[in-house]
């Protein structure tokens, strides 16, 4: 064989390799922990990569209202976490726009001082959960996983995982670890009549679950905290909403002239939510900057 063969073989065998190493799994690289308080776990072309989040929400734990029984649960089991105390996985669920996920980003920025770290997974990517763990077993910091908007489908492979790392895994999540997690389901799958087919009555009347009722609470029941939010009352959303257009500059007596316009915008949303309230607020404050500037 010439050498030029052997060159031409030899440089077939180096693009034959390089093509392989794109698509076999890398291991998960360290991100630069210097750069922010939150990381995003993200998938590109397969690699699992953690992003710093640029630009965290500024969000304060005196900027929520109306939630104040559910932000003491968090903050004292939190605080428990931080002094390497126990402290338990916490799921966050009830009535949309509540304050759950704002409630979650208010407490790292009320503990990151101290070390407290985040790190947002979608719910396709909770199969690399344990991946994730075991980058960060070793660091000093603690972390937060943090779940948003979690529900899953009959036969999703996040649910597996997600299940194992919470209790039961022979690779547990280290103590430096907790998951936080939002849903607007009590028990994160959809419940169907079907499943109650397969239920059990005692002679005395008594019910006994089958297993597809079983399964689909065992998940759930492995968070160790349970918080539920509810939907406001009318006064609720009013002082929320008080309270953001003050945040937003408003002059302190802006909520009673804006309180009509509250009321309709809430009645067009059909929704009392602190969501709802944050967005009036929002548009009362710009339209009324707008206002201002066109007098100038």
């Amino acid at each position: 064989m010439t050498s030029q063969a052997v060159e031409s073989l030899l440089a077939r065998a180096e693009s034959l390799l390089a093509r392989l190493e794109a698509v076999l799994p890398h291991p998960l690289a360290d991100p630069d922990w210097s750069a922010s308080t939150a990381f995003r776990y993200r998938k590109r072309a397969g690699v699992g990569l953690l992003e710093p989040v640029r630009h965290v929400a500024a969000i304060k734990l005196a900027d929520l209202k109306e939630v104040d029984a559910q932000r003491d649960k968090l903050l004292r089991n939190t605080a428990q976490f931080m002094a390497q105390a126990p402290a338990n996985n916490v799921l966050l669920t009830g009535a949309r726009g509540t304050g759950k996920s704002s409630l979650i980003k208010a407490c790292l920025n009320e503990f990151a001082p101290r070390g407290l770290r985040l790190i947002e997974v979608d719910k396709a990517d909770l199969v690399d959960l344990p991946d994730i763990v075991d980058r960060v077993a070793e660091r000093s910091e603690r972390f937060i996983i943090f779940c948003d908007d979690l529900s899953f489908e009959d036969g999703e492979p996040g649910y597996k995982a997600l299940k194992s790392i919470l209790d039961g895994s022979v690779s547990a999540a280290t103590d430096n670890v907790l998951i936080y997690a939002t849903s607007n389901r009590r028990h994160l799958l959809p419940e169907h009549m079907k499943d109650n087919l397969s239920s059990t009555y005692s002679d005395e009347g008594e019910l006994h679950p089958g297993e597809a009722v079983e399964e689909k609470i065992s998940l759930s029941e492995r968070f160790g905290l349970w918080i539920s939010f509810y939907p406001f009352s009318q006064d609720e959303y009013l002082a929320i909403a008080a309270q953001w257009l003050l945040h937003l500059g408003a002059p302190a007596g802006a909520l009673e002239a804006a309180r009509p316009e509250a009321l309709i915008f809430a009645l067009e949303r059909g929704s009392r939510s602190g969501r709802v309230a944050y967005q009036f607020a929002r548009d009362w404050a710009g339209r009324n900057a707008l206002g201002a500037e066109a007098t100038l």
